[in-house]
């Protein structure tokens, strides 16, 4: 028969494998990330405003790039879907402080996932439709205009994911002050660029808003798992 102090210390290793698990998943959801927008050839990719020859050009000219990143989000989703389930058990498991936010942060993230999925399917069509075409037909532009609303709808849930996740780590415990104030920026201006969501698709510079937001998220995932690896 287990003692009680037995029980205690697997309770106690169960939390600390938890918590390094969740760690490894936001650290790898943001080197994920990262190789997926330098494979796709961030900041050489056509803006959402470029001319919509240029788009057929770089389409049919990055076919594999193209495939390689949108295999890297294959993996990166499931990561951060990891992720955000890993963290509110880890918030609930250390009192429930937070588990609100951790809850809307779940929430959040798997909506977020959905839209990705979608912005990537679009992707794939795009670079399948440009090896055969001599010119933008209506459809191709139709494709890429509903890429680039996708893409500006996902900014406001990826704001709810950053937000929930840093006010659940902070109320238990798990982050710093600082690291809620990030969240609490950088999430802030995710949301804001998502209100201007048309204007991010017919190219507005509203969309570095959101990219400022989107760096301060891969700062946080990654100052944040490095806490709760070496927890």
């Amino acid at each position: 028969m287990r003692s009680p102090q037995g029980t205690g210390t697997t309770t106690a290793h169960g939390g600390m494998f938890r918590g390094r698990l969740v760690g490894a998943a936001a650290i790898a959801f943001a080197v994920s990330v990262v190789m997926e927008n330098a494979v796709y050839g961030f900041p050489a990719a056509p803006t959402f405003g470029a001319p919509i020859e240029d788009v057929l050009a770089y389409y049919a000219a990055n076919r594999d790039s193209v495939a390689i990143a949108t295999g890297v989000v294959a993996l990166s989703l499931p990561l951060l879907l990891l992720f955000v389930t890993g963290l509110h058990g880890l918030v609930e498991r250390r009192g429930g402080a937070g588990a609100d936010w951790s809850r809307l942060a779940l929430a959040a993230g798997a909506t977020l996932s959905a839209v990705l999925v979608l912005v990537n399917a679009l992707q794939i069509g795009l670079a399948l439709s440009a090896g055969g075409l001599a010119e933008p037909t209506p459809a191709f532009e139709l494709v890429w205009h509903a890429h680039a609303a996708a893409f500006a709808l996902a900014l406001p849930m990826l704001g709810t994911t950053f937000i929930g996740a840093a006010l659940a780590t902070h109320a238990s415990g798990l982050t710093p002050a600082w690291q809620r104030l990030l969240g609490l920026v950088g999430g802030s201006m995710l949301l804001a660029a998502g209100v201007g969501n048309l204007a991010i698709a017919d190219g507005s510079a509203l969309l570095f808003v959101g990219l400022a937001g989107f760096a301060a998220w891969l700062v946080w995932l990654l100052t944040t798992g490095v806490r709760l690896v070496r927890s």
